[in-house]
């Protein structure tokens, strides 16, 4: 390899809920044959709604997983970039360590943290101000409920922070977090780009136990300098937000363009650089960096609904299971879902929402159930595309991405229909991890990151909408809503008692 390519190349780490993956990348933002790493791990869930990762635990398995990496190196490379999950807590003492578990955006714990918040605090202008929500997915709610059941986290913790600014302190050593870790935390203003005086006073958490916002990049510490000889020159930059990472990563930079997701749960967003807007309720404003702004809705459903009914109604492998589906016409199931089995984030952001199925008879089976659930999420993400479209009538591109949406046969045509759009298939299933390369790519080269991660999507694949499925689903989405009222009305009823 010449001196001017071992000089392009990067090392991307992309850390989600359940796994973790690292890669080296040259400056075209192709993966480096041979280098491609993964490690799996579970999110730690109770009844009581408790998701949580062990902080401690969880680093160890990156750092194995970058020895993987790294061992496959060869030669030095120039930057690293990270992408993570957003809106995690963690506490840290005055060494780095942590004193909390990292509570997650699925830790519905909060609910009366956050229900207690909007008693008292304008949600409308808390979400003028800062793009999100005073809801449990948001560190501002989780922190106000941690510290209510356990004061003495008032002065044990030196540092509340996301889980990648855990690993930056481990690495470099430097209590810091970008402006995009910490535009997902409810407690940061994005139009001035600080922390957000007003939402930090009202839980009662002084700005100078955050980390100190900077997107510079920082160095190892001599530790994993030696740990990783490979990357010890490299400039670390602190972690991006997941979901950012992800429209680069597509192709969907700019404002004509947004990307349809279905992971784990799903997310519909659209990235352009300019001045941040204000969005209406159901949607959320977060950040690349400065100058990049990103814009959409996320869905706590999704890939792990189909999973959950999978399990529940033992179906049968694939791929007979999909083609069984595939079988069924849109809407002709007879079956209503409410498919909010983890919570309801956009469009309602309630903090307490549950599931409903209804509808069902003594004919219908698990394929049936399957088929409806498939559809119900696509109605849901038609919903909030409706939103974005609101406040961004020129998108034009849609692209389709995540594991779940890619791999289950027939979703990407249900979502295509549902929404109305024809639906471009992004070719690259490793969104974010491509994206966080590019990111430090663009970082440390100074060259725009629209040339660099604007994708000619000419030859991708297209699924176009049918117009009678999507009058059946456009139907199915006003049902649907209408069950969402009626279920909303059923709870107050049932608290009462």
């Amino acid at each position: 390899m010449s001196t001017s390519q071992t000089r392009s190349r990067v090392l991307a780490i992309d850390i989600g809920s359940s796994s973790a993956r690292a890669a080296l990348f040259d400056e075209t933002g192709q993966i480096v044959a041979g280098t491609l790493r993964r490690v799996t791990y579970r999110l730690e869930t109770g009844p009581d709604g408790r998701a949580e990762l062990d902080a401690g635990t969880l680093a160890e398995r990156i750092e194995n997983l970058l020895d993987a990496v790294h061992q496959a190196a060869g030669s030095p490379v120039q930057a690293v970039g990270i992408s993570c999950f957003w809106h995690s807590l963690v506490g840290l003492d005055r060494q780095g360590c942590p004193v909390t578990r990292v509570s997650m955006w699925a830790d519905t714990r909060a609910r009366a943290a956050a229900l207690e918040l909007r008693a008292r605090v304008d949600a409308a202008d808390h979400h003028r101000r800062t793009g999100a929500y005073l809801h449990p997915s948001y560190p501002i709610a989780r922190f106000a409920w941690l510290v209510e059941r356990l004061p003495e986290l008032r002065t044990t913790v030196a540092c509340w922070c996301a889980f990648p600014d855990y690993l930056f302190v481990r690495w470099t050593g430097s209590y810091r977090t970008s402006v995009s870790m910490a535009s997902g935390s409810g407690l940061f203003d994005t139009w001035r780009l600080d922390w957000d005086e007003e939402s930090c006073a009202a839980v009662g958490l002084d700005p100078h136990r955050l980390p100190v916002i900077d997107d510079a990049d920082g160095r190892l510490v001599p530790a994993y300098a030696a740990r990783w000889p490979r990357f010890a020159d490299a400039v670390w930059y602190p972690a991006w937000g997941d979901g950012a990472c992800s429209n680069v990563g597509s192709g969907a930079v700019g404002q004509d363009r947004a990307t349809i997701m279905i992971g784990t749960s799903s997310a519909i967003r659209t990235l352009w650089r300019g001045e941040p807007l204000v969005v209406p309720w159901g949607l959320w404003l977060y950040r690349l960096d400065r100058e990049l702004v990103l814009a959409g809705g996320a869905l706590s459903e999704g890939g792990d609904l189909i999973d959950w009914i999978r399990q529940r109604f033992v179906l049968s492998p694939e791929p007979a299971l999909w083609e069984r589906v595939q079988t069924l016409e849109p809407g002709s199931t007879g079956l209503l879902w409410l498919p909010t089995i983890a919570g309801e984030r956009s469009p309602g952001w309630p903090v307490d929402a549950s599931a409903a199925l209804v509808g069902l008879r003594l004919s219908h089976d698990g394929v049936a159930v399957l088929r409806a659930a498939l559809e119900a999420v696509a109605c849901r993400i038609a919903e909030v595309v409706d939103l974005l479209l609101e406040i961004r009538p020129g998108i034009e591109v849609f692209i389709g991405s995540g594991n779940a949406l890619l791999g289950i046969p027939g979703w990407a045509q249900i979502v295509a229909d549902a929404t109305g759009r024809s639906l471009l298939l992004a070719p690259d299933p490793e969104a974010s991890l491509r994206g966080a390369a590019l990111v430090a790519s663009a970082r440390l080269t100074g060259r725009p990151l629209e040339h660099l991660a604007r994708s000619d999507v000419a030859q991708w694949t297209c699924i176009m909408p049918n117009e009678t499925a999507t009058q059946v689903l456009r139907r199915q989405q006003e049902a649907i809503r209408t069950l969402h009222v009626a279920l909303a009305q059923l709870n107050v009823v049932l608290r009462k008692e």
